[in-house]
């Protein structure tokens, strides 16, 4: 893609106006403490994922990818990424007693949650119930 922006760029005959890039990918994050927690999701405008994780826990290694591949699409729903050896203090507000531990927020409030490593269609139907219409 950036071969061919590259390239049009160079073609005196294509201008800038040529191009336009309306979508607007989600925000993904990697999570650092709460107060960035509360900056990036309780206080986000979009509904978020937060996937709270370990480094050593075999089925995050699996969930972690497949969480990231199947909100790619999506440009509504932001996912949020938390070691829960980093963030203890999110761990314990929380109540975050497994890993992985899926938390849904929308406005602020946490709207869904399932523990372990799940399939993609429990995924999907999570992502499907935060793209539908948003609550004020």
């Amino acid at each position: 893609m950036l071969r061919i922006f590259r390239n049009a760029m160079l073609d005196k005959r294509i201008t800038r106006k040529t191009f336009s890039f309306s979508a607007v990918a989600a925000k993904r994050y990697v999570i650092k403490d709460h107060y960035e927690f509360d900056q990036k999701v309780i206080n986000s405008d979009n509904p978020v994922i937060v996937n709270f994780h370990a480094e050593w826990c075999d089925p995050c290694k699996i969930l972690t990818p497949k969480m990231t591949e199947l909100l790619e699409p999506s440009e509504e729903i932001d996912l949020a990424i938390v070691d829960v050896d980093d963030n203890a203090e999110l761990v314990q507000t929380f109540e975050v007693k497994a890993v992985p531990a899926i938390l849904a927020f929308r406005n602020g409030v946490v709207v869904d949650k399932f523990i372990g490593l799940v399939d993609a269609n429990m995924i999907e139907n999570l992502i499907g119930k935060l793209t539908k219409k948003k609550t004020a």
